[in-house]
């Protein structure tokens, strides 16, 4: 018996669950500059570079399963203040610095990392610790 996982292509999805659907999209549209491209009472989702989804979604409506024609989607939920990063190009970090300024973002963490990548830390209204962070934090980013 060959003990080898099939190969993993990539995180495609992140889930948030957020308090305020309305309140973190204005976020995530407005600061983040997301655009949806689905978006119901229930989630509102993101592409976020070629190949991984954003999904936010309203806390206490995922707890059931949810049939949908193709299937039954199971019952899912999170709490507490999750963390996540964007990955973004080392010339980018100026012009995030400068927009999450001037809407009045909080920088809670700005770290130079010893094989050269830079993390920017901050929060969205439900306390999530978002991270942008350039090349050269990791073995494969």
């Amino acid at each position: 018996m060959v003990d080898t996982a099939p190969t993993l292509n990539g995180v495609l999805e992140t889930g948030l669950y957020v308090d305020d659907l309305a309140k973190a999209r204005a976020f995530y549209e407005g600061i983040v500059g997301l655009r949806a491209m689905s978006l119901s009472d229930r989630l509102a989702a993101y592409p976020v570079g070629p190949r991984s989804v954003l999904l936010l979604f309203q806390k206490g409506l995922t707890d059931q399963p949810l049939d949908t024609p193709g299937g039954t989607i199971p019952p899912h939920g999170g709490n507490g203040q999750l963390h996540y990063a964007f990955a973004i190009s080392a010339d980018q970090v100026d012009g995030w610095l400068a927009r999450l300024a001037d809407h009045d973002v909080a920088v809670e963490g700005d770290v130079s990392w010893r094989k050269g990548a830079r993390s920017i830390y901050f929060r969205d209204p439900d306390g999530n610790l978002l991270e942008l962070v350039t090349p050269g934090l990791w073995e494969n980013y």
